[in-house]
């Protein structure tokens, strides 16, 4: 594919496998969904609220694509490693020692998808006795998002980890010391 076409960033090819591609692909078109469904029925009940006539229904909608939106987001952000984690630290370091901040980050993030798929799943089951007004639909429709952004996270992190250890962590394959596994 073209480098336009193509949504994987090349920066990070080394630490990625090509059959998850195309679920990358899935989870950025479905952010951007959740983006558009967001704003349009944030505008929605903002206008008809100024034409005197507030509908109860576009506040429900907002908050699940709000809430599906950040979940789908953190999941493809882990892959594209667009999140939060001590990068410019990272950065900065050479030899084993980035190596092993580079795999030590990997895998508190690994952890966090772990706990999110654990706790989501219970969060989850629980959600069935709550429900969402007006709609009276289960609060735990809001709640499917977690365990699955966790399971994203946990595959994802699992795939850096793999791949940063066969090829070095750093950007553009490029080794900055000799193969962890020989270091551990």
């Amino acid at each position: 594919m073209g480098e336009r076409a193509d949504l994987v960033l090349a920066d990070a090819r080394h630490l990625k496998w090509r059959a998850l591609d195309g679920l990358e692909r899935v989870l950025m078109v479905l952010c951007g969904a959740c983006l558009f469904g967001f704003t349009s029925s944030t505008l929605l009940d903002v206008t008809a609220r100024l034409l005197g006539h507030p509908l109860l229904w576009p506040q429900e909608v907002t908050s699940t694509f709000f809430i599906y939106g950040v979940f789908i987001g953190a999941s493809v952000a882990t892959r594209r490693n667009d999140h939060l984690y001590l990068s410019a630290v990272t950065e900065a370091m050479r030899g084993r020692t980035r190596s092993f901040f580079e795999l030590f980050n990997r895998c508190v993030v690994l952890a966090i998808g772990i706990c999110l798929l654990i706790f989501g799943v219970q969060n989850f089951l629980t959600g069935f006795g709550s429900f969402r007004m007006p709609s009276m639909l289960p609060i735990a429709y809001l709640y499917a998002p977690i365990p699955a952004c966790g399971a994203l996270i946990a595959l994802f992190s699992l795939e850096q980890i793999a791949n940063g250890i066969r090829h070095g962590f750093c950007e553009g394959g490029v080794r900055v010391d000799e193969p962890l596994k020989e270091a551990v």
